[in-house]
């Protein structure tokens, strides 16, 4: 609510995806197309191992964290045994086809098509030593933090 009482709809969304892991990816890129949706616009911000979410080579092979992830509800011990990343993936990635939520490459070029602009952290591209070749078609540019904070300048900032 504003100082007069009214409700204000929020007009520009920051992104900020920074989990490399299916759990750590989706629910940033739902929320920029929920932004989309809602004619909002959204800018997503990929730092660290977020980036998977958008590198040609990674992004159709994200998989669920089973080791130390307490969501999971199993020990650590369990989710390091061979099979059970890929397992719980596939059966998290049945449940998101149940709803019509579809693979990392496609949402990815589904919401870019909407409006979402996205971006990849200068800071991780040179620590990781990558180049904007490395990522998909749909990412505008590498930016460094400023340069996101100035895009992002009046809207919210949303942490993934």
């Amino acid at each position: 609510m504003s100082e007069n009482g009214s409700t204000e709809k929020i007009k520009k969304v920051s992104i900020i995806i920074s989990k490399g892991s299916l759990e750590g990816v989706y629910p940033g890129l739902i929320m920029a197309n929920g932004a989309r949706m809602e004619g909002i616009e959204a800018n997503i911000f990929f730092t660290f191992f977020g980036m998977e979410a958008i590198m040609k080579k990674r992004m159709a092979k994200i998989k669920v964290a089973t080791v130390g992830n307490p969501a999971m509800h199993m020990p650590s011990l369990v989710g390091m045994l061979p099979g059970m990343s890929a397992f719980a993936t596939k059966m998290m990635s049945k449940e998101m086809d149940k709803l019509d939520i579809p693979p990392v490459p496609e949402f990815v070029e589904m919401i870019h098509d909407a409006g979402a602009k996205l971006w990849a952290c200068r800071a991780t591209v040179d620590m990781f030593h990558l180049t904007i070749d490395d990522f998909c078609e749909q990412v505008e540019d590498v930016i460094n933090v400023g340069k996101f904070y100035e895009i992002s300048g009046g809207g919210e900032i949303i942490f993934t």
